[in-house]
């Protein structure tokens, strides 16, 4: 891997929503949806969605620490979903839709601390900030048929209801950003 290639792995609500924001970003190499945080072995979509694995939906973004920084990367998550809520993101319940950051090294975590702290301190959010930050087990890949399935489905009325309307209140706000 070139060193500059670096890794987040990023849990804010359904993976769908984060994956298609983070595919536009400049800097980012590639995203995959997958699953961390549980303790079933190789779990499926179908197991994670019981609630029962343990695993939260995650994307693992591959990111060029030369075009954008992991504070960066943060900044973006934390405007794609809502940090106050405990296991859901809107409509989408429990705790595999939990929001959650899986360090890959001290220096992650640090930031992660840092920026909770700051957007705490500012009073960014309305509620208490219950964001996880944890250390990366094991990251599972999802099924295939998750990748890019906004761009590939987007009459999908989850699409349609949840994905588009974030994604375009991300590209107005982080249009500079944009590959």
């Amino acid at each position: 891997m070139n060193k500059s290639l670096h890794v987040a792995t990023l849990a804010g609500g359904c993976f769908w929503c984060l994956e298609s924001a983070f595919n536009q970003v400049q800097g980012i190499h590639s995203v995959k949806s997958g699953y961390s945080g549980g303790q079933t072995e190789n779990p499926t979509y179908k197991d994670v969605c019981t609630g029962n694995t343990g695993h939260a939906e995650v994307i693992r973004v591959e990111f060029d620490l030369e075009a954008i920084s992991y504070r960066e990367i943060l900044e973006i998550f934390f405007a794609l979903h809502d940090p106050t809520q405990v296991n859901r993101q809107g409509n989408d319940i429990g705790s595999q839709y939990r929001t959650a950051i899986f360090y890959h090294d001290e220096a992650q975590a640090e930031a992660a601390r840092s920026i909770i702290a700051e957007m705490e301190q500012e009073q960014t959010w309305e509620g208490p900030i219950v964001t996880q930050i944890e250390p990366i087990a094991t990251f599972y890949p999802a099924e295939d048929y998750h990748d890019n399935y906004f761009e590939r489905n987007p009459e999908n009325q989850y699409c349609q209801a949840v994905v588009s309307p974030k994604l375009a209140k991300f590209k107005k706000t982080f249009a500079s950003r944009l590959k």
